[in-house]
């Protein structure tokens, strides 16, 4: 079986061929639009782990289709990400995106936005280039579980800044669960599975299968890059360290410290969270780091993680694939790759 690292870079390697060479455009004789063209390759252009189009490619074969059949769908799938990660930036106010300064800071904030915008009008106009090789009823069920995806995707990302604007304490795990199934389980192993796996004409049985497992995997997926964020090597990682406590994100890792802290830790703690991200000096961030080290708030998170984990390996093999056993394996190790990651 092909390593699955090699496997990863493999396929991102011809997704980006796909979104630099056919879907993206170069330049123009505007300038104010070929700045435009510029800022939408940049973020495609970045250095990135390709985990969606990878898991796209692999369940696609895993059900019994063609990796070329699905790479364009795969595509769509990378640049949903990059569009979607430049509003991302703007919403938490972040300061690096992989490894380098946000889009909003390397531009101006309102350019930005609007690149977005952009890419987001081409991955739709990309996705019925799909009629050509799947046909219309099928490119429209890829576009039908894409609609789904986005929706998901907004529907958590709100939840999560809503809860920061409204200064919301009063949660629970079940909520932070709901909150991460939207955000991050539909879009970054749920639907790119099942956007695969409809490529490859699967029936409902798998469908819901991947469903299910994309639930339970995506939700650990999002733990661990919780813990990255406060304890990973920012090189790795690529994005600020503690970014997560400067935009006052409600983590497990967060709910565990207030639900064992002290009142005076815990008052002490909400009202560092509170603070706008400006006005958060690093003794705050050291405070908050220090009580999340005191009950180990990072291990705990973890250890769920990885009981996730274990529930979405169980229902992944319990599908009944009708295709490349090897794509299966693949699946399996980034299964366990989701929760053990670097970066």
């Amino acid at each position: 079986m092909p390593n699955l690292q090699d496997e990863m870079k493999r396929v991102k390697a011809k997704v980006d061929d796909v979104i630099l060479t056919q879907l993206l455009p170069r330049s123009s004789q505007i300038r104010e639009v070929d700045l435009l063209y510029k800022m939408m390759r940049d973020y495609p252009s970045r250095p990135a782990k390709g985990m969606r189009p990878f898991l796209c490619v692999a369940a696609c074969r895993a059900a019994g289709g063609s990796e070329d059949d699905a790479i364009l769908t795969a595509a769509c799938i990378e640049l949903f990400q990059n569009w979607i990660l430049i509003h991302d930036d703007i919403e938490d106010g972040s300061e690096l995106r992989r490894g380098e300064p946000a889009l909003h800071k390397k531009y101006a904030e309102p350019l930005a936005l609007n690149a977005g915008d952009a890419l987001h009008a081409r991955t739709w106009e990309a996705l019925l280039r799909n009629r050509d090789r799947l046909g219309f009823d099928r490119t429209f069920a890829v576009m039908e579980e894409f609609s789904k995806m986005v929706n998901e995707t907004t529907e958590g990302q709100h939840m999560e800044l809503g809860w920061v604007v409204s200064k919301r304490w009063d949660l629970k795990e079940k909520d932070y669960y709901e909150m991460c199934t939207r955000k991050t389980s539909w879009y970054t192993v749920a639907s790119p599975c099942r956007l695969g796996a409809v490529v490859a004409g699967a029936g409902a049985e798998v469908l819901a299968g991947l469903e299910e497992f994309g639930t339970g995997l995506g939700v650990a997926f999002q733990i661990q890059d919780d813990s990255l964020n406060l304890v990973g090597d920012e090189k790795k990682y690529g994005k600020a360290k503690s970014d997560d406590i400067l935009e006052g994100k409600r983590t497990l890792i967060l709910l565990h410290l207030l639900a064992s802290a002290s009142q005076s830790e815990r008052d002490k703690v909400i009202s560092i969270m509170n603070k706008s991200r400006e006005k958060k000096s690093g003794a705050d961030v050291s405070y908050v780091l220090s009580v999340i080290d005191k009950y180990d708030a990072v291990g705990f998170a973890r250890k769920r993680a990885n009981e996730l984990m274990k529930g979405a390996l169980a229902t992944l093999k319990g599908i009944r694939w009708k295709g490349d056993e090897e794509a299966v394996d693949l699946l399996v190790s980034f299964t366990r790759f989701a929760v053990e990651r670097e970066w």
